[in-house]
This record gives structure tokens, sequence and C-alpha cells, in this order.
């Protein structure tokens, strides 16, 4: 990611820090979303409201952890939704939109409460080569990380949001959408993720005894 031409101090999380020029608008520790929501996992998705390529199920009752040491993506927006799950409950998230991709080091962790004891499924896969994904959808809950935006539009009619396809959410809802994003350092909760593809080289998957979460 590419680094300020002046070093800022540092600031909480509440106070985010921000910087203009021709590279865009960096945030640092800046969480995309406030809003508490995000469920467990689909990887691979389909067709929703809206016309588009979100989760399209109901998500299940506990959300799930990704991590990685940087995401590139082009075509971003944000526009806060609902994830639903089976039981009629709803939560709120923050949509967002990805048109494509790439994830360095992604580690993706959902902790199970069996009859057992705690276990915890972890796939990781990027460690050498990028994952990479196209119309990527992810109902956030919460993101930490340094992120850097190229072309961001905050509080643009949700409606109106044209960087990723399909990524239009209702008629006088907050927005935003930039040209690029990058974020380096990445920890995410989330409810529920789709992909309109999903290559992940070197792929690992584990089923550990007790709590193993990504972060």
């Amino acid at each position: 990611m590419p680094k300020a031409s002046e070093e800022t101090p540092e600031v909480s999380q509440d106070a985010p820090e921000q910087h203009e020029g021709p590279r865009g608008t960096r945030w640092r520790r800046f969480a995309l979303v406030a809003v508490p929501g995000f469920a467990a996992a689909a990887v691979l998705g389909g067709m929703t409201t809206q016309g588009l390529l979100a989760a399209s199920f109901a998500v299940s009752g506990d959300s799930f952890k990704l991590s990685a040491d940087s995401l590139v993506g082009n075509g971003f927006t944000q526009y806060g939704d609902v994830a639903t799950s089976v039981d009629g409950a709803g939560r709120p998230v923050g949509l967002s939109a990805i048109n494509t991709a790439e994830i360095d080091n992604l580690c993706l962790s959902s902790l199970w409460d069996l009859p057992i004891g705690e276990a915890t499924l972890v796939i990781t896969a990027g460690e050498a080569t990028p994952v990479e994904g196209t119309n990527l959808v992810i109902d956030i809950e919460q993101l930490q990380g340094n992120a850097e935006f190229g072309e961001i539009e905050i509080g643009r009619d949700a409606s109106t949001l044209d960087r990723a396809e399909g990524g239009q959410g209702p008629a006088g809802g907050f927005g935003l959408q930039s040209e690029s994003i990058t974020i380096s350092e990445m920890e995410l909760t989330t409810w529920a993720v789709t992909s309109g593809s999903l290559r992940l080289s070197g792929l690992g998957l584990a089923v550990k005894p007790g709590n193993h979460e990504c972060f």
C-alpha cells in the first residue's frame, strides 16, 4: 500500500485520520462500518434482491472472522442492509460489493459449539499466490485495518452507486463508493460472503479442538 508523504500521529479507531492527494483518500485504522451485524458463510453465491450478487440465503446464527495481510480491489460500493437468519432475526450490516479483488494470506475461521466442546473451522489460502475473487459481496459487521481509497464518494444516494456491478441499494439510503480500495492488516467480522468466482491458491482446511480463530 502506498505510504503517505507526511508522517502523521497515531489516532484512535474512533477518530480516523484522512489524507487527500492524487492517489485518493487514506483512513488509518478505519472501520468501514460501525453498525453491528454479519453472519456465517457461503463462499459462492447467487443473485438476490435489488439485482445484487449477494447472500440470497438465510444466514447462520454465528458470525465468522476473516483476516488477510492485504486486500486490493477495484470497484467498491457499500450501503446499509439487513442479514436475516432462519428464525427471522435481522442483523444490520454494511453490504459491501467489490468487482475484483486479490487477497494475500487469507485466513477464515468459524468457532463451533459442539457437544464435545468448542472447535474451530480454519481455512487458509493465498500465502504464496493471492486469492482471486470476482463480484465479491460481504455483509460487514466490523472491519479493522489500514485502508486507502481511490476517488471515494461518501454520502451518495445508495440507489445511484455505480462503481461495483449491481451494487445499488434502496433510494434515499446512505451509500459510499470508490474506484479502488486497498486494505492492509485486515481483520473482518462478517455474517456472509458470496462471490461470482473465487480461486483459493494453496488452500488449507482444518477443524481444530478449542478456539483457534484468525484473530
